[in-house]
């Protein structure tokens, strides 16, 4: 597929964008400095040693993804979904947004009680297919080819075809995925975000991580 990630530069956005090129994806990571995503990809192609190319550029990466990643902090979440509102019609949108106020990271602080992703579906309407995933996924190793994830994947939206997507690409960045039902639900997977960081704190671990049990692995 043709994967845009915006905020392409950061630890997330970098560690899918690595992943989904091994696979064979086309990624290009966007960021509002064009010339930061350029320096962010030439690093991303050392990393894949001419296994693949990642290209970098402005936000308008969008325009030509199939399937555009938001991976930018929540304060500039709103605002980089909107400056591409009309690249983003008939696509699929996957926000990996938390809503982390910092200092406190480690304390649950969701906007008006409910999900943040919830929030940007309402704003951009039905012409966009939001789908919430990757909150609780650790990039501690994503640009480590050689190591599994060690975190399953609550994928929430309220299309199942875009969920159903959304899973499958979680599966080629090397993670198990589960249809976690519609995006309210996205709720939970933002909060366990505070959670993780708090045992990570508390444990001195740099990326604890979910499993769903008693179900079979799909």
């Amino acid at each position: 597929m043709n994967i845009g990630i915006l905020g392409g530069t950061g630890k997330e956005g970098s560690g899918l964008a690595f992943r989904w090129a091994l696979k064979g994806h086309a990624v290009t990571i966007g960021s509002r400095d064009a010339a930061k995503a350029q320096a962010g990809a030439v690093e991303l192609n050392q990393l894949l040693a001419g296994k693949a190319t990642v290209h970098g550029g402005d936000n308008a990466a969008a325009a030509q993804a199939e399937v555009v990643v938001l991976a930018v902090p929540y304060a500039a979440q709103m605002a980089t979904a909107q400056s591409v509102a009309a690249q983003l019609k008939g696509k699929i949108l996957i926000d990996v947004t938390v809503p982390l106020t910092p200092p406190k990271v480690d304390r649950v602080q969701l906007p008006n009680g409910e999900s943040a992703v919830l929030a940007l579906q309402r704003k951009l309407g039905d012409a966009v297919k939001v789908v919430s995933a990757f909150q609780n996924v650790s990039a501690t190793h994503l640009k480590d080819a050689a190591h599994e994830p060690d975190c399953d994947v609550l994928v929430c939206g309220d299309d199942a075809a875009a969920r159903e997507v959304v899973v499958k690409l979680a599966e080629d960045a090397g993670m198990r995925a589960w249809h976690a039902g519609v995006l309210a639900n996205s709720v939970a997977a933002e909060a366990l975000t505070s959670v993780l960081i708090a045992i990570n704190k508390r444990y001195k671990v740099p990326g604890s991580g979910i499993r769903i049990t008693g179900v079979p692995s799909p």
